[in-house]
């Protein structure tokens, strides 16, 4: 499966004078090699954060499917502020949930839960390792898509859920409960609700 990731390098300079000079320098660089910047991915991005506050167009970009903008945090002492740091990004995000509906969970009525658990759990592992680095929290969404795709599949594998989507939720719940380490967004919490 491919992942949207940006390829396009990027450089990090300490005013926006800096950014323009290096800017005009790259675009005198690649003229000399016959080539152009390209117009609408080559942008000055200001990292705006609880230090520099200023008023700019451009205050996040996105790279190797993370997204870096400012986001609120917390201090080890509380306190909030604004720090500029990534996170899983909207397009990665769309296409997990994408892999997710092409893996077709719901029409594998002949496996197990242990089954898909084997199947499914190093992709999402992968997921969570690199995506979950950053404000895993962003990654949540997704693994709920999971849970999700997993009580279609039960209401296919079992008659009495077919057309009772909480008592299949409910009952997925009570499973990762009981069996956390099932699943790996399991044993972070992300689990069906139990009623």
């Amino acid at each position: 499966m491919k992942f949207p990731h940006s390829t396009h390098p990027v450089a990090h300079c300490r005013s926006r004078k800096d950014a323009e000079k290096l800017h005009d320098s790259l675009k005198e660089r690649f003229a000399k090699c016959g080539l152009e910047l390209h117009p609408t991915k080559t942008r000055i991005v200001y990292c705006k954060n609880d230090d520099r506050r200023g008023r700019y167009p451009e205050t996040k970009f996105d790279f190797l499917g993370y997204t870096f903008r400012p986001r609120r945090s917390k201090n080890k002492y509380g306190k909030h502020f604004v720090n500029f740091t990534p996170a899983v990004s909207n397009k990665a995000k769309k296409a997990m949930r994408q892999a997710i509906h092409d893996w077709r969970i719901h029409l594998k009525p002949d496996k197990t839960l242990e089954d898909l658990s084997r199947i499914f759990n190093p992709v999402i592992r992968g997921w969570v390792n690199y995506y979950g680095r950053f404000y895993k929290s962003e990654l949540y969404s997704v693994l709920r898509h999971m849970d999700r795709a997993l009580v279609r599949w039960a209401q296919r594998k079992f008659k009495k859920f077919a057309i009772h989507k909480r008592r299949a939720t409910y009952w997925l719940g009570r499973i990762a409960r009981r069996e956390p380490k099932l699943f790996v967004h399991w044993q972070m919490g992300i689990m069906p609700a139990t009623g």
